[in-house]
């Protein structure tokens, strides 16, 4: 068996380094990141690059935040207990899922209303219909689905329309993503739609592309996105590009709960630092 490296440098060396600073514990709240919650074979993919969690490991997972008395939050009630400093962030939570996949109503939904947890779910547009449709070789939820779910307290943000690689795409196309997912669930829903997850990869060392999206992401309405950035969200976090922490069937409770305490933020250092070594030159030799 091959050394999961984010593994054993988050339980290994900075959870003990944390223990002994006490750094890193408070003024942040963990974002989960799910996407698929089915028993699925992803053997072939190192652990880091899983999406899907088992109902037995969701179970666990859940389990282990309700015992540990944490309690669920909004992306709006988040940002806002980070930003105003009004109350306390400690044991808060919120909880995200990606792509809509419709086992999230049969084996996601009835434990978090079980501990009486919220989640927000971020739907790729084009894969939900009045009928099944599949996605990433997954079956979407309906809008039947979302209705019903919506009512019984999970809220719906958009994950574009058809779930391309942003990065790259001229403004108009992305402003066509953003904006027509946004119409389609409120129209399908009734409700207004204020939250975006970025699909995909985020470009975070990529600053012009950071302003062009989020300056259309408020034209277009938005004001709360989460991305693929690992990381705890803090007070210096962009609302509409918060941090997640990534959930899969290896997160065991000795590294969920590192992950929640802080020991994993490192990885989206070493994230960010790769991506800007990877990053092209400019014609004049520098990197931005």
């Amino acid at each position: 068996m091959s050394i999961r490296f984010d593994r054993t440098g988050t339980l290994y060396l900075a959870a003990p380094l944390l223990g002994v600073l006490a750094r890193g514990r408070e003024g942040k709240i963990p974002i989960l990141m799910y996407h698929s919650v089915a028993d699925e074979d992803e053997s072939a993919l190192q652990p880091y690059y899983w999406i899907a969690t088992t109902p037995a490991q969701f179970l666990q997972q859940m389990t282990l935040l309700h015992e540990r008395g944490y309690r669920t939050a909004s992306l709006a009630s988040a940002v806002g207990l980070l930003q105003d400093g009004r109350g306390t962030v400690e044991r808060t939570v919120v909880i995200t899922f990606d792509d809509g996949y419709r086992n999230f109503c049969r084996h996601a939904f009835p434990v978090l209303e079980r501990f009486g947890f919220t989640a927000a779910m971020f739907l790729p547009t084009a894969s939900i219909g009045d009928r099944p449709e599949v996605f990433n070789r997954r079956e979407c939820m309906t809008w039947a689905d979302v209705r019903e779910l919506q009512q019984r307290g999970i809220s719906f943000g958009s994950h574009t329309v058809t779930h391309p690689q942003l990065h790259g795409l001229d403004p108009d196309r992305i402003r066509e993503e953003v904006l027509r997912s946004r119409q389609t669930i409120e129209d399908k829903t009734g409700c207004a739609v204020d939250s975006f997850a970025y699909p995909y990869a985020f470009p975070q060392t990529d600053a012009a592309f950071k302003a062009m999206l989020r300056a259309i992401l408020e034209e277009s309405g938005y004001r709360y996105g989460v991305c693929t950035q690992i990381g705890r969200a803090g007070a210096a976090s962009d609302p509409l590009f918060l941090e997640r922490l990534p959930v899969n069937s290896a997160d065991d409770p000795k590294l969920l709960q590192a992950k929640l305490a802080g020991a994993y933020d490192w990885v989206g250092g070493l994230q960010s630092l790769a991506k800007r070594v990877r990053r092209p030159r400019t014609k004049t030799g520098s990197q931005k």
